[in-house]
């Protein structure tokens, strides 16, 4: 479909002329358009268009779900205009709200435009958590929770490769599960970079591709990992401590935060990214995506394996 026959069809699903259709850079999974949509009375409204990839096999629909849940639950999400199983325009897609704000996390962290930001942000993003972990799952079908850490052993030994530090960082999580909690919906991706952000602060929560059942305190350890600081000290997103995060979270939660539990799933984030590093580089090394962005990231696997000794002492 080219860009002619998007615009048409955009237009039929908007019910209104679409202009300023331009396709967006980034994005592994999801093919993104940013455009207008004119509407008969005149109203002109910003709006972005996501498209599945064909090699991805995810359900789009569980995400607008999940959507939908946490614009309920009052998460600050792009509001959902029109969704639908691709026979309109060749693939499932989503049609949202363009949210301004900023996206980069080293701008969000270091320029002058979001000091005051900077100063909100690890409140709103606790806040955030709480509203999106008080949703009730049954409200998000298709919803699907697994053992992460059978996961990313089996996906390490797939790779053939041999890394003494993620073999340690398996035996101590093997070794200090926390206890099961109530399966919660989780986002699976909340950190700088998959937050739109203006000098107010947090504007509207993205990516969303990764939600799934699981525990709660499994976002917050992603937020903290160390890769998600972008060269910040500061262990909690890169914008405070870690008691201004669970403080924040708590508040808004209703019940306290396990440090413990906590480091556990930063721990395991960290291992998961260190052996996405090394996958995404096999990727290109095999030709199977030929790609100098994956063959760059595999060399933050060894990043990643200090990140876990620093962690394990």
């Amino acid at each position: 479909m080219d860009g002619a026959e998007l615009a048409a069809a955009l237009a039929r699903i908007v019910d209104g002329e679409v202009v300023d259709l331009v396709r967006l850079s980034g994005g592994a999974s999801r093919e993104t358009w940013s455009f207008d949509a004119i509407c008969r009375s005149g109203e002109r409204r910003a709006l972005i268009l996501q498209r599945q990839r064909a090699d991805v096999e995810r359900d789009m629909a569980v995400e607008v779900a999940a959507l939908r849940a946490a614009a309920a639950a009052g998460v600050p999400v792009p509001e959902v205009i029109a969704a639908g199983d691709g026979t309109d325009v060749g693939a499932s897609y989503v049609i949202v709200e363009r949210v301004d704000g900023e996206t980069i996390a080293r701008k969000i962290l270091r320029d002058a435009e979001y000091a005051g930001a900077r100063t909100l942000l690890l409140a709103q993003l606790g806040g955030a958590l709480a509203a999106l972990h008080r949703i009730d799952p049954a409200v998000v079908p298709g919803l699907v929770g697994t053992d992460q850490l059978a996961q990313y052993r089996e996906v390490l030994d797939f790779s053939g490769q041999a890394h003494p530090a993620f073999e340690l960082a398996f035996r101590w999580l093997e070794a200090n599960r926390p206890p099961r909690s109530a399966p919660a919906v989780v986002h699976g991706d909340f950190r700088l970079g998959n937050v739109i952000v203006g000098p107010d602060g947090l504007r509207a929560v993205l990516d969303w591709e990764l939600v799934h059942l699981g525990d709660p305190m499994e976002d917050l350890g992603w937020l903290c990992v160390r890769a998600w600081r972008f060269g910040s000290r500061a262990p909690a997103a890169g914008l405070g401590g870690y008691a201004e995060l669970f403080d924040a979270y708590a508040a808004a939660a209703g019940r306290p935060v396990d440090a413990d539990v906590v480091r556990w799933w930063e721990v395991l984030g960290t291992l998961k990214w260190g052996i996405m590093c090394v996958m995404q580089a096999q990727a290109h090394l095999t030709g199977l995506t030929r790609s100098h962005e994956l063959a760059a990231i595999g060399r933050r696997a060894c990043e990643n394996e200090h990140d876990l000794l620093r962690l394990l002492r």
